[in-house]
């Protein structure tokens, strides 16, 4: 279960790029992900990153926060993987290739 949580993950952290390119995205929500990239990018931490392994557990900490604070919005522009169920690609979209008539039944059978 923990690996579809970081599957998640992964896939919001691949959509950032493109919701920084969106002008219709928020000003505050821009500068959240640009505040997460200087903290990362910073020499001056939390946790000073001479100490193995909990060095880079602020950093991870914060990004996981961003991640999931923002995980509706990235959810709009992540992009479908491929061999998937093809759910997310006709998500939200009117998808109709043939002509189909709806009748009811006036006999009272169920289908």
């Amino acid at each position: 279960m923990k690996y579809l949580a970081l599957g998640a993950l992964l896939k919001r952290l691949k959509a950032v790029p493109r919701l920084m390119k969106d002008r219709s995205v928020s000003f505050w929500k821009k500068a959240l992900v640009v505040f997460g990239i200087i903290y990362l990018v910073l020499p001056m931490d939390l946790i000073p990153p001479i100490i193995p392994v909990f060095g880079f557990l602020d950093d991870i900490v914060l990004w996981a926060f961003i991640l999931v604070h923002l995980k509706d919005e990235l959810d709009k522009y992540a992009v479908p993987q491929e061999g998937g169920s093809g759910a997310d690609k006709y998500s939200g979209r009117d998808v109709l290739e043939a002509d189909y008539t709806v009748e009811d039944r006036k006999d009272g059978q169920e289908s």
